[in-house]
């Protein structure tokens, strides 16, 4: 079995996928995306395939070595990404070719489902509360929200008041109920987080993930006595990337994200990394079925693992939802909470490719926001 053929496909709202063929006719399907430079990461991929085509699909490891070793230069999102794609797409073909999933292939399951939570409100949190108690009326346990909208590397008191308020108002509305995690998104500075971090230490939080920017982890160290979980890891590409993060015992819960950090390859080593430092894992997803996918499959049989982020109603998908490009879309079904572990081969997903090519003709161009702050100055969006 040799692999034939790369398609990429640009669908809405903001995704890139791949389609890799072999030429007994059995296909996988990747997500390699950075949002907002799509084509940047299908123009890497395709430099992949000149590698690719004509190899034997099966040899995952050899493949991921070649591809991120085999490069003077190494790394970073656009790479990372490129080959998070591929891989998910060798191990769906892996999947299918001995009818297992892919987690039967990664040592067997290690749960059976896996507790998944929904995010509230958007770029610029509002209704938060009335949003987390039809979350909660739904069926689910966990919550996750952002904190603030623009933030100068010291806020006013103002804006950490109405980031504490928009946390209040939903912790008031659900009791205890519900766990509620909250994204800084990387928008708040050294200062202010210092601040935020005393001021939301009483209302029980599950998380706060990128309490600052990866590149600033050294300030993790003034956040660490709060008694509030840190978690950290949507920016952070390989296991080089978070090893010295996890030396350094900064974060409680890391986030790799399958189509940002190397793929199920990846992600797999890093969470057994975090595993030798007793820290958890919740792998980052805000992106499509197939990302999403991948992600399951890792849950499956990573027992650190212990919630999953998933993208049905996100903010960011106004036109087109993950369960649009499947044939079979009871497979992201939630119950209590919670997802049941899939049992179909490879990645347990079926792409509706008709859907996926309709899709591809108007594509799309999603750029994230510029912000600024009321002073003109560039702000972390």
């Amino acid at each position: 079995m040799i692999i034939n053929n790369m398609s990429l496909f640009k669908v809405p709202p903001r995704w890139l996928f791949l389609k890799i063929t072999t030429n007994t006719g059995i296909t996988g399907w990747g997500e390699p995306i950075v949002e907002g430079r799509a084509d940047t990461v299908k123009t890497c991929v395709q430099e992949l395939s000149e590698y690719l085509i004509g190899e034997d699909p099966l040899k995952i490891e050899d493949h991921w070595q070649t591809m991120y070793r085999g490069g003077f230069y190494r790394g970073g999102p656009v790479l990372m990404s490129a080959l998070a794609g591929i891989d998910q797409a060798l191990w769906d073909i892996k999947g299918r070719y001995y009818e297992a999933p892919v987690y039967e292939l990664l040592g067997g399951r290690a749960r059976d489902k896996i507790q998944v939570y929904s995010w509230i409100g958007g770029d610029r949190p509002a209704e938060v509360a009335a949003e987390a108690v039809q979350r909660m009326e739904a069926g689910f346990d966990a919550v996750k929200m952002n904190a603030t909208e623009e933030m100068h590397y010291i806020a006013s008191s103002r804006e950490v008041k109405k980031a504490v308020q928009r946390v209040r108002s939903v912790r008031n509305e659900v009791g205890d109920e519900l766990d509620i995690a909250v994204d800084f998104h990387g928008r708040v500075h050294r200062g202010t987080a210092k601040v935020l971090f005393r001021e939301l230490a009483p209302y029980n939080l599950l998380f706060i993930e990128e309490p600052v920017l990866s590149e600033n982890y050294e300030a993790l160290k003034d956040l660490t006595g709060f008694g509030i979980p840190i978690a950290l890891g949507e920016r952070l590409f390989s296991r080089w990337d978070f090893k010295h993060i996890l030396s350094e015992g900064l974060v409680d819960i890391i986030q790799p994200d399958l189509s940002h950090a190397g793929g199920i390859s990846e992600v797999k080593k890093i969470a057994a990394l975090a595993e030798a430092y007793d820290t958890a894992v919740a792998p980052h997803c805000p992106l499509g079925p197939i990302s999403l996918a991948a992600a399951v499959q890792i849950d499956g049989c990573t027992p650190n693992v212990f919630i999953q982020e998933q993208s049905l109603g996100i903010h960011y998908n106004k036109t087109t939802d993950l369960l649009e490009y499947l044939q079979n879309p009871d497979i992201f079904e939630y119950s209590e909470g919670y997802i049941e572990l899939p049992s179909g081969p490879g990645l347990g997903i079926e792409i509706d490719e008709e859907k996926v090519k309709e899709k591809a003709q108007s594509g799309h161009n999603w750029r994230n926001p510029i912000w600024r702050n009321e002073d003109g100055t560039i702000a972390e969006w």
